[in-house]
């Protein structure tokens, strides 16, 4: 099986680009995008007919083109849910549950905090309500798959410049600590127990030619419950693929 996530930022301009032209051809079981930035009938009819094999579930904001997230699964899921039950957090469409014959996959946009410390202490209950979610569902013997845009840098590794970084959201020590919280927790970084040492970003600003010189983050991952890591074959960043300012990250699974 293959999950891709990506952050898309804004659905109709990436389709615009030929996103979906990738995914065709590289046909993932199941795709979970984010900041998709528009309501499904905003779209025309022609890119509703890109998705076709797909079954979309989608959440968007509120605001208007502002975060959101779908997820597009080839056969219906078992069962479907938006939201983490807080109307604060699932009025800005940051979350797709979807239940497979053995796991919970979470499709998740989480919060920037870059705008100031109220949005940063926000991202932090964001990450606090969601593990204790995680928490309960573990103790039920649930097993999961979160993916998506975390907002996070967790290590060193995974920015290019982290010194010039310590003090810019997304990389502050109270952000980051909550990596290290899921995976004391149950989780498994997977593209961290595949690749140790390996340098590789799913994102880069638009600003200095950033892409190009790949000055970039580690923002897109899989976290894994323990129990399921074992099944998980490879974790493949498509740094090559354009059409947003983050790529597509696929999870292969038995």
């Amino acid at each position: 099986m293959r999950i891709t996530t990506w952050n898309v930022n804004g659905i109709r301009a990436a389709l615009e680009k030929g996103a979906w032209n990738w995914v065709q051809t590289f046909a993932p079981d199941v795709v979970c995008l984010q900041e998709i930035k528009a309501r499904p009938e905003q779209l025309t009819e022609a890119q509703h007919a890109l998705f076709d094999g797909y079954q979309p579930a989608w959440n968007p904001a509120q605001r208007p083109g502002y975060s959101g997230v779908a997820t597009f699964c080839r056969g219906a899921p078992l069962e479907t849910q938006l939201g983490i039950g807080l109307p604060e957090f699932d009025e800005e469409g940051r979350v797709v549950r979807t239940r497979f014959p053995d796991f919970l996959l979470y499709n998740i946009y989480f919060p920037n905090g870059g705008r100031g410390q109220e949005r940063v202490d926000y991202k932090l209950g964001f990450y606090a309500r969601l593990l204790e979610i995680c928490d309960g569902l573990h103790a039920a013997g649930e097993q999961i798959v979160i993916c998506g845009d975390f907002n996070t840098a967790h290590q060193e590794i995974d920015l290019r410049n982290p010194k010039e970084n310590q003090e810019t959201s997304g990389f502050l020590p109270e952000e980051r600590v909550w990596i290290d919280h899921y995976l004391a927790h149950g989780f498994v970084d997977v593209f961290r127990m595949l690749y140790p040492e390996r340098v590789q970003y799913t994102w880069w600003t638009y600003r200095v030619n950033a892409r190009a010189r790949n000055i970039g983050w580690r923002l897109d991952y899989f976290l894994v419950s323990e129990a399921l890591a074992k099944r998980v074959k490879d974790v493949l960043v498509h740094d090559e693929v354009m059409g947003s300012d983050h790529c597509p990250v696929t999870l292969v699974i038995e």
